[in-house]
């Protein structure tokens, strides 16, 4: 029985970045073996195992057959005669195919650690279409490195797409893509590369449908990557690439792709009111009070002020505008609500008080 360190963990190591988790593969065991050896046994479509100590993952070399569409229809194959190359044959890009065994030797039958210092991504083999998950992890993966793509894996991205393969994604696994890149260094390059494949259309064509101005589409990448740079949490990430969307487009693909509810509630809010929001300078204090009513700013101010990072994010003089908003909001907030009500006897008519008593607190605030 031989150990290897592989995939993620050696990429990683080779670029001189930290390693988080490390997998291994075990060559020549049977799964009675490693139970025996107290590894617990945890996968369901082939043998993978938890360390007895570490908790770390091993899994029995395989190779692996299709079967069906979609990145379900395999067939898997782990017998202590399937070779440490064979099972990195079947890894998706050459930097992911890398090994290292337990004297801390590299091995490389792809040619991984070239890809990597020229800073390509390249498919092992035609296997690659087999799976149409691997377009978005390229396209992830491509947003994290900031590396080109091979032309070769290129064209077959688009033939896959072509083919109808990426049709079989299933929504919670393009979701889970899309999220993983958004939280990446350059978001931005996440969507070109998809939009370049022509994945993007058919996996989400609300946000395919920003690229058809290519102006607009620049704006909202390089205010994506702004947020980014900034380290705006996901449901900012998202607001930002929402704010230039129809609202009931945010709601359809949010449904669709089974979004979690406080980032698709972020994302609508951006594409309702972000153009107002963009022109904060021009807003009579009326108009500050109907956005700050409409987005509910007064129970919930932080989310109100992640609303107006993600509409401002990219904007030469976003810090002005949210700090006239902001200074709006919390002038509209020292109202006492309560002392309002306690004088009133109908509730319409605590509520155009209460309206009233911010709007002067507003103009006040601004003047």
């Amino acid at each position: 029985m031989k150990i290897y360190a592989v995939g993620g963990a050696v990429r990683d190591e080779l670029l001189g970045l930290p390693v988080k988790d490390r997998d291994y593969v075990v060559v020549g065991a049977t799964p009675d073996e490693m139970i025996e050896l107290g590894y617990r046994a945890v996968g369901k479509d082939f043998p993978v195992f938890l360390h007895p100590e570490t908790h770390e993952e091993y899994a029995l070399a395989r190779t692996e057959r299709k079967s069906g569409r979609g990145y379900h229809g395999f067939q898997f194959h782990a017998t202590p005669d399937v070779t440490l190359e064979q099972d990195l044959a079947r890894r998706d890009l050459t930097i992911n195919a890398m090994a290292r065994d337990e004297e801390g030797r590299l091995i490389d039958p792809f040619n991984g650690a070239d890809d990597l210092s020229e800073g390509v991504l390249r498919h092992v083999s035609s296997a690659f279409a087999e799976d149409p998950v691997r377009i978005l992890r390229l396209a992830r993966f491509a947003s994290r490195f900031g590396f080109a793509i091979a032309p070769e894996t290129a064209d077959l991205m688009r033939e896959m797409v072509t083919s109808g393969e990426a049709d079989f994604l299933v929504a919670e696994r393009v979701w889970q893509e899309l999220a993983r890149g958004l939280m990446e260094e350059r978001p931005s390059r996440l969507f070109q590369v998809l939009q370049d494949s022509g994945a993007l259309a058919r996996i989400a064509p609300e946000i395919a449908a920003i690229f058809q101005d290519t102006d607009a589409a620049q704006n909202v990448m390089d205010a994506l990557d702004d947020a980014a740079g900034a380290g705006e949490p996901l449901e900012g990430r998202f607001a930002v690439l929402a704010r230039s969307m129809d609202p009931y487009a945010v709601e359809a693909m949010a449904n669709r792709l089974k979004v979690p509810f406080a980032v698709r509630d972020l994302g609508v809010l951006a594409a309702r009111h972000a153009n107002s929001i963009v022109d904060a300078d021009a807003l009579t204090p009326e108009a500050i009070l109907e956005l700050l009513n409409a987005t509910d700013a007064w129970r919930r101010p932080e989310r109100f002020s992640e609303l107006l990072r993600a509409a401002l994010a990219g904007e030469p003089d976003r810090a002005r505008a949210i700090r006239r908003l902001q200074r709006a909001r919390e002038a509209g907030a020292s109202v006492d609500g309560a002392a309002i009500a306690k004088e009133s006897s109908k509730t319409d008519d605590i509520r155009s008080r209460v309206n009233a008593a911010r709007l002067d607190a507003i103009r006040a605030a601004l003047a």
